[in-house]
């Protein structure tokens, strides 16, 4: 896929004999899978939603009205383009998308700790995974180490530099 690409769902199995299908969210925005939603599959198609149930996270495509058809979605992955879910999903004040902060550097007072290199969801916490500084790495720490994204250890994201700021990170990198 191209690299502007964003994978949001996974298609999952069908439901019922209509054509609907279990929707697994890789995406914290269930509002942009609305009725009209155009997305791009694993193979390079369109597909556009007809319906889509919110409480059961159900989700009926354009086109494919049986079962049998609505079988050869599964596992298909959604895509969206970055300018898509800049367009159509809103963030709240200090919020950020997860892929303007992959690729960040983070400092830890003057200390470089590395790069944001993905972030994780555990539980109900965002992780970021950090890439360790090659310096750091041959004074032999872990070559990647997590900081929780909370208020706790993330003191500062500016995002126009792509930096964070945190306090305790090199603690928790020392007791990888």
């Amino acid at each position: 896929m191209k690299s502007d690409r964003l994978q949001i769902a996974t298609i999952g199995k069908v439901v019922g004999l209509w054509g609907e299908l279990k929707l697994h969210l890789q995406s914290d925005f269930e509002d942009q899978f609305k009725i009209g939603s155009r997305f791009v599959l694993t193979n390079g198609s369109t597909i556009e939603i007809e319906n889509y149930n919110h409480a059961k996270s159900l989700v009926k495509f354009i086109g494919f009205n049986v079962r049998e058809d609505a079988q050869k979605l599964t596992n298909q992955k959604l895509f969206t383009t970055v300018e898509a879910t800049r367009e159509n999903c809103s963030l709240e004040e200090g919020q950020f998308f997860w892929f303007d902060v992959v690729g960040s550097l983070v400092y830890d007072g003057d200390t470089f700790l590395g790069t944001v290199d993905e972030i994780e969801r555990i539980g109900a916490v965002d992780y970021l995974v950090i890439k360790t500084a090659e310096d750091l790495v041959e004074k032999e720490h872990s070559i990647k180490f997590y900081i929780p994204y909370i208020d706790e250890y993330i003191k500062n994201f500016d995002i126009e530099n792509k930096k964070i700021e945190t306090e305790g990170g090199l603690l928790l990198l020392e007791a990888s």
